[in-house]
């Protein structure tokens, strides 16, 4: 697996995904569900200020949650959060680019409870970082588009075929 074209076909997903989220109203945005991070905005935040944690402990360095720039009070609005995020993938990319050992261990703490609670060390490696790194926002992703099918978008067929696999129409 090549996490840098990984990383392309998400990017290119994610822009399909707001194509169909652009258009809704702030209401429809904010719209409550009983699953996941309750809204998309909740949902395309969280998976943004994953991205960007998973992005720099691939570099190397730890990071908390509070120091995420993915955060309701940071970002309030899904222009704002377009914008920002179209910004992140070039660190992300170049993230994934730097990478000269994907094997290379990779440790650093987490703070489920938030900030003063307990620890938790996670151990992995820089391949392990970055498959979670993709992994995650298909995860959310897919969530996303279950609030929106919920609202009447139709929100489908985001495959990795689709975007990735040449295509050329065959006489009949």
């Amino acid at each position: 697996m090549q996490p840098q074209m990984m990383y392309e076909y998400l990017v290119q997903a994610r822009r399909r995904l707001f194509d169909w989220i652009r258009p809704l109203s702030k209401e429809q945005y904010e719209r409550e569900f009983p699953y996941g991070l309750k809204t998309i905005h909740a949902t395309l935040l969280h998976t943004a200020g994953a991205e960007w944690a998973y992005s720099h402990r691939l570099q190397g360095q730890q990071v908390a949650a509070t120091d995420s720039p993915y955060t309701p009070e940071k970002i309030r609005s899904f222009s704002e959060l377009e914008t920002a995020w179209s910004t992140m993938a070039e660190g992300t990319r170049a993230a994934l680019a730097g990478v000269t050992s994907w094997d290379e261990p990779v440790a650093y703490r987490i703070y489920p409870q938030g900030p003063g609670s307990p620890a938790v060390r996670i151990t992995t490696t820089r391949a392990g970082v970055g498959a979670q790194l993709i992994l995650h926002e298909a995860h959310h992703r897919s969530q996303v588009m279950s609030m929106l099918r919920q609202m009447g978008v139709a929100a489908q067929n985001l495959d990795y075929s689709v975007f990735m696999f040449a295509r050329e129409q065959e006489p009949a």
